[in-house]
């Protein structure tokens, strides 16, 4: 049963060289397109399809959501072989570990709602969420490709900078929301009802997106946004700066582990002239 769980294991991760390369090329390739798929059959049920068609996909949609049961069954079986948790004495200890992993909840999530309406009677709104969430299986990619899982680790290491810059972003958001409240609310009484309206100017204002939906009028309103939106300018820029530099250096991290792995490691030397040569 242990070697069993153990080719298993070798087959559903991410393919490498070894004598299940194929195998795990082919699970990868499946449950790529699987997802694909998936995001596609949520897009089509939005049309106003005949029954047939409607139909048709729902059982595809079945049969997606039981494979990828499968699949997430199948991974924490296989728990235990991960490197952090092969030091667990315990299956059920590596299993709960895993289960805890973000993609382990990405894997939940994109069953969950095929599941949940079975168990729970829920409304026709309910349901529309349910499908949302299956939207959410697109970042089982994550899994099998090295670009995105790039950005997952830039992400992470780079979370304590993105998390300071998103704090303040949100405390100007605040702040500008309240101050065009203040200004702007005599004058608008029906436009900026409460600080609520001001914030979802701010956000149109910071982002530079500008819907126009909500403007200022007076005077004092309009110089309180041109200097918000000056702000927005450098300010959003600040994560999506922090982020770029991290894939700059998550980069050369990946050059500079290809060079070390192309240089040689073991030689021999020329019995006549002592000169090192490569093995």
């Amino acid at each position: 049963m242990h070697k069993v769980r153990e080719i298993i294991f070798k087959v559903i991760q991410p393919a490498t060289k070894d004598s299940f390369a194929f195998a795990s090329w082919v699970f990868d390739a499946t449950i790529t397109v699987l997802v694909l798929l998936s995001v596609i059959c949520v897009f089509a049920i939005t049309f106003d399809l005949p029954s047939s068609w409607v139909g048709v996909i729902q059982w595809i949609e079945a049969v997606i959501s039981v494979i990828f049961t499968i699949e997430y069954v199948l991974r924490l079986l296989t728990a235990d072989f991960l490197d952090q948790n092969k030091g667990e004495k315990h299956m059920w200890r590596a299993v709960l570990r895993y289960m805890r992993s973000g993609m382990a909840l990405v894997d939940l999530v994109a069953i969950l709602p095929f599941y949940l309406p079975m168990i729970f009677p829920c409304n026709l709104l309910a349901i529309r969420i349910f499908r949302l969430l299956r939207l959410l299986r697109i970042f089982k990619l994550n899994r099998y490709f090295a670009s995105l899982a790039a950005i997952g680790q830039v992400i992470r290491g780079k979370s304590r900078e993105l998390l300071g810059s998103l704090f303040f972003v949100g405390l100007m958001l605040i702040v500008s929301s309240l101050v065009i409240y203040a200004v702007e609310h005599d004058a608008q009484p029906d436009v900026f009802k409460n600080a609520f309206s001001g914030l979802w100017w701010a956000i149109a204002t910071l982002t530079t997106v500008g819907y126009g939906d909500i403007y200022p009028v007076t005077t004092v309103g309009r110089m309180v946004g041109a200097v918000i939106a000056l702000l927005g300018i450098g300010m959003v820029a600040i994560p999506t700066g922090i982020i770029s530099s991290g894939l700059i250096e998550q980069m050369k991290k990946g050059h500079s582990k290809d060079n070390e792995d192309e240089k040689p490691t073991d030689y021999v030397f020329c019995p006549h002239c002592g000169k090192r040569l490569r093995d």
